[in-house]
């Protein structure tokens, strides 16, 4: 027995909450260290102490495991929690911290190590018995090699990064002139986010679920599991969406997948947290897939159903002590669904987005639960995981939990930037997830378009009478001349006042004129309409139509931008100037920027004869990579950046035009 006094969390946002929450329940004091970008963010005012390690790259900070062990030291913290991501699964900060005298709480640097490489781990489990996907692990790494194994294992394949998770060096490969790209571009991605450019390669199965199972161990010989997971709504092979149990296995399947994963962690001495992830075929095959040797990010869904405390047990078991339960005590109560909210746009290849988070506003509903790391004011950046938060609704059955998650995500407002919220919703209400006919390709399947929704412009048009209600109060409050006068006076009675935005593709007048105490008459798009009972209060604005329907919002403005969100959906609103200058034409053959990142390949130099949709540079931003393609026929006439420069959003990167 060794208890631990104070715990230093090597993680940041989300994450380092949730320990810091479990942490201070048991009486153990926290640190947290942080890099310059996260100075002031709620993870770091939240902890006991706080250590700042470097600048915002996580080369630099979060991935040094020596500035890490040396913030240990300095506070005299006993112990290092990883969360997950950045070094969670990395051997050396075990064996650093073994070597420091800390207690580390995840299993040992040699399980890790045999875990932690896709490799390895499936050569291990393959001894155990437990049934792998076919595919090679070539130890001759060179593109030349990857490319001969790849045509013997025949398409559709599957590159991935040997050393980590979270899609990151991750191609599907369908047809044989598209492998050297893929080797290429999974070994540099999975080079920058784990340091090793190792890749497999596996058969790819066509459309199956994505099932995880959580086990725990301790040193004295317990290793139980904690049901599964069902995680097969993904996009750039990366979970959005996970629920426990899972809707598509029965008892006997259940049981199946359970003694594999207990298998799998005996097969290494497993202690502590980790979780064994699964293929499920249609067939009702399983097959292994990795082992993640730390705490998932989705790990609240089985908190829910089994009402066990999964970092408290972590905890205890880097302590020395047993578990505190047995298998036999486990049972799943209810249904709990997770749902990842991020910065990022559905509706354009879900790349990721930044920006200040204006307005952050979480419901307060029985059972719900929302772990996050962000507030009002937050600034999100290029240089982290773009995830704002992980909703988690419980509920005694899946309908009910799929319920209670819609009009969880209705009432959330994340307003400043564009979110994946109201596609999530799009998932959550759609007939066949309802059904649980849920796969690893269920997004391109059902959702690869935006569906029609003819209500849209109402909705807009009313959400634009919110923000000019909004911009009137302020008026009103502000004003320190003739006090006594309504806002917008003037001679002629009969005159209106009239704003325009830019909402979406489109422009918005409204033009309004006060009937009397809070009641105006309101026209947009043609139509007059008279709205009554006017109240602003703060961010809450509300008022009652002329068919007597209430309409309430939340409205909050930065610069000339407006932000309103409704249960009805969110909208932003750009106020437009009453004299406007002529905007600034982007030349046409441009390509720009889609997203504030960092140029890591230059593919087609000046000169150089492209065709339309041929890569020319390659961005990285959020730990993903972007390919900016050529928009028409030509010649590369400008070429503006190098490799390795960082570039903003909306940045012109080259200009393709006609050859001369």
């Amino acid at each position: 027995m060794r208890p631990i006094s104070k715990l230093l969390i090597a993680n940041r946002g989300e994450i380092a909450l949730r320990i810091q929450r479990t942490a201070r329940a048991m009486g153990i004091s926290t640190v947290a260290v942080h890099s310059d970008a996260d100075a002031r963010a709620p993870f770091v005012r939240a902890a006991d102490e706080a250590v700042r390690i470097g600048p915002a790259p996580s080369a630099e900070s979060y991935l040094r495991i020596d500035r890490i062990v040396d913030a240990a030291r300095r506070t005299g913290a006993d112990a290092v929690h990883p969360g997950f991501g950045f070094l969670a699964e990395n051997a050396e900060l075990a064996l650093a911290c073994e070597r420091a005298g800390l207690l580390f709480v995840g299993p040992s640097p040699e399980a890790i190590a045999s875990m932690g490489s896709k490799k390895a781990a499936k050569r291990l489990v393959a001894g155990a018995g437990v049934p792998v996907v076919p595919g090679a692990e070539p130890d001759d790494q060179s593109p030349e090699s990857l490319a001969k194994h790849a045509r013997t294992v025949g398409y559709p394949l599957l590159l991935k990064a040997s050393a980590g998770g979270g899609g990151k060096g991750m191609r599907v490969v369908a047809r044989d002139e598209d492998l050297a790209a893929a080797i290429e571009g999974a070994k540099r991605e999975a080079k920058n986010a784990f340091g090793d450019d190792t890749l497999l390669v596996e058969k790819y199965i066509e459309r199956p679920r994505h099932v995880e199972v959580q086990i725990l161990g301790d040193r004295h010989g317990n290793l139980v599991h904690l049901f599964e997971r069902e995680c097969s709504i993904q996009r750039r092979h990366q979970k959005v969406i996970e629920e426990s149990p899972s809707p598509a296995l029965d008892e006997r399947l259940r049981a199946a997948m359970g003694a594999a994963a207990v298998s799998v962690g005996k097969a290494v001495g497993y202690e502590n947290a980790g979780t064994v992830e699964f293929i499920l075929s249609q067939d009702g095959a399983f097959y292994f897939l990795e082992v993640n040797t730390r705490l998932q990010v989705e790990h609240p869904v089985t908190e829910c159903v089994t009402g066990i405390d999964i970092v408290r047990e972590q905890l205890l078991v880097a302590q020395g002590e047993a578990l505190s339960f047995r298998q036999a005590d486990l049972t799943q109560r209810g249904h709990a669904i997770e749902c990842r909210l991020y910065a990022e746009d559905a509706d354009n290849q879900f790349l990721p987005t930044t920006g200040t988070l204006v307005d952050w506003h979480v419901p307060d509903m029985p059972g719900l639960r929302v772990d996050s790391g962000v507030e009002t004011g937050f600034e999100v950046g290029i240089h982290y995981d773009p995830m704002l938060a992980k909703v988690i609704a419980h509920a005694p059955s899946r309908g009910e939990a799929i319920q209670k998650m819609i009009g969880a995500l209705a009432r959330l407002s994340a307003e400043g930037l564009v979110t994946n919220r109201e596609f999530l919703l799009r998932v959550l209400t759609h007939p066949e997830f309802r059904a649980g006919a849920t796969h690893t390709h269920f997004i391109e399947q059902h959702l690869a378009e935006r569906p029609d929704d003819p209500s849209r412009p109402e909705r807009e048009r009313w959400a634009a009478v919110a923000a000019t209600l909004s911009g009137r109060d302020q008026r009103l409050r502000s004003r320190d001349v003739l006090g006594g006068l309504t806002p917008g006076f003037r001679n002629n009675p009969t005159g209106r006042e009239w704003v325009e935005y830019r909402l979406a593709d489109r422009h918005v007048r409204v033009e309004y004129a006060t009937l009397g105490r809070a009641s105006l008459a309101v026209s947009f798009d043609g139509s007059e309409h008279a709205v009554r009972e006017v109240s602003v209060d703060g961010v809450h604005v509300g008022f009652e139509d002329e068919a007597g329907v209430r309409r309430n919002f939340r409205v909050s403005q930065r610069s000339d931008h407006w932000y309103v969100h409704a249960q009805s959906g969110s909208f932003t609103l750009v106020e437009l100037p009453r004299f406007p200058e002529k905007l600034r034409a982007v030349a046409p053959g441009a390509c720009v920027a889609p997203m504030p990142g960092k140029v890591v390949k230059v593919v087609a130099l000046e000169g150089t004869a492209v065709a339309a949709g041929d890569v020319l540079l390659v961005l990285e931003a959020m730990k993903m990579e972007h390919s900016v393609k050529a928009p028409e026929a030509g010649v590369v006439k400008q070429l503006l950046v190098s490799e390795g420069e960082q570039v903003e959003a909306d940045a012109v990167l080259a200009v393709v035009g006609a050859p001369d």
